[in-house]
C-alpha cells in the first residue's frame, strides 16, 4: 500500500468522510486538473465549449487551431456566413456541422452588435447566445472570468456525484443544485474539473477502477460502481407483434429447430 493510499484509509477511518475532504484527497491525486480545451482568449473558449456538445475536447482540439486561424474572433466570425462555418468544420471532421455552424456565426454577430465584440461576464447573457446553454455559460465564467454562478455538471460530473452519495437525483439541474449547496462558492470551478478530470481517467461509466482510486474507502459505490449513474437502457417496445413480427418469429424457430436436426411440419397459420 502507497503512503498516499495509507493517508486516504487512515482519513476514512477517522471519519473525515465529507465532501469537501473527499475533494481536497481527489485535488491531490489531479493536482493539475483543469479545463482541458485549448483556447487563448475568453472567445475562443466559447467556441470551443459550443462545439464540445456531443463531441470530445480531443476532437474539439485538434477542430479549433484551424478555425480560430481563419476566424481567431467575433468580429471576423461574423462577417462569415453558417454555410461557411459548416462547411469548414465538416472538412475538420466535426459532426452537427450545420447547427454548429450556424450556432457559432449567430453567436458571433450578437457578440458585436449587443457586446462590442466581448464576451459578456452574466450567465443571462451568455445563455441569450445561440448554442449556449447553462453548463456551457458556466464553463466560460468559471475558466475565463473566474465567477462561475453554479457548478459545470456534465456526464462526468453527474455520475460521480451519484456515485460519491452527494445526490440523489439524475438531472444535471437539480445535481446542480444539491452540489453548490455542498461547496461554497469559491470551489464550483475546480469542483467540477476534479471530477471530470477522475471521471476520465478513475471512475469510467463502465468498469470503474475502484482498486485503483484514491478516494474509495470513502465512496459509497466502491466495488458496485458499476451500476450508478449510468443512463438506463432503453426499454424495449411492448407493442403487440404484427404479422412480420410473428414471420420473422417462425423463422427464427425453424431456423434454431433446423441446426438442432429436429425440425417439425409447419403448422397453420389462423387468420
Amino acid at each position: 500500500m502507497s503512503s498516499k493510499q495509507g493517508g486516504t484509509r487512515a482519513a476514512a477511518a477517522a471519519g473525515d468522510s465529507t465532501p469537501r475532504a473527499t475533494v481536497a484527497e481527489l485535488r491531490r491525486v489531479h493536482p493539475d486538473a483543469h479545463c482541458e480545451l485549448d483556447h487563448g482568449s475568453p472567445f475562443q473558449l466559447l467556441i470551443a465549449t459550443v462545439l464540445s456538445a456531443q463531441t470530445t475536447d480531443v476532437l474539439v482540439n485538434r477542430v479549433t487551431p484551424r478555425l480560430f486561424e481563419r476566424w481567431p474572433d467575433a468580429s471576423s466570425l461574423a462577417t462569415a456566413s453558417p454555410e461557411e462555418a459548416a462547411a469548414q468544420l465538416q472538412s475538420l471532421g466535426l459532426g452537427m456541422y450545420n447547427q454548429k455552424g450556424k450556432n457559432l456565426v449567430g453567436l458571433a454577430r450578437l457578440l458585436v452588435e449587443r457586446h462590442g465584440g466581448e464576451v459578456p461576464r452574466t450567465l443571462a447573457e451568455l445563455v441569450a447566445l445561440p448554442g449556449v446553454g447553462r453548463k456551457t455559460a458556466n464553463v466560460v465564467l468559471g475558466v475565463a472570468f473566474g465567477a462561475p454562478e453554479g457548478v459545470v455538471v456534465d456526464t462526468h460530473v453527474q455520475r460521480l456525484s451519484q456515485r460519491l452519495g452527494w445526490t440523489r437525483h439524475t438531472e444535471p439541474p437539480e445535481i446542480e443544485r444539491d452540489l453548490c449547496a455542498l461547496f461554497p462558492r469559491g470551489d464550483w470551478d475546480l469542483l467540477s474539473h476534479t471530477l471530470i478530470f477522475h471521471g476520465r481517467r478513475v471512475c469510467f461509466a463502465r468498469k470503474p477502477a475502484c482498486a485503483a482510486c484514491g478516494v474509495s474507502d470513502r465512496c459509497p459505490s466502491a466495488f458496485h460502481a458499476d451500476s450508478v449513474g449510468r443512463k438506463a437502457p432503453r426499454a424495449r417496445s411492448t407493442a403487440a407483434p404484427g404479422p412480420t413480427t410473428n414471420a420473422a418469429a417462425r423463422k427464427a424457430t425453424t431456423t434454431v429447430a433446423k441446426a438442432a436436426g429436429r425440425v417439425a411440419p409447419a403448422a397453420r397459420s389462423k387468420r
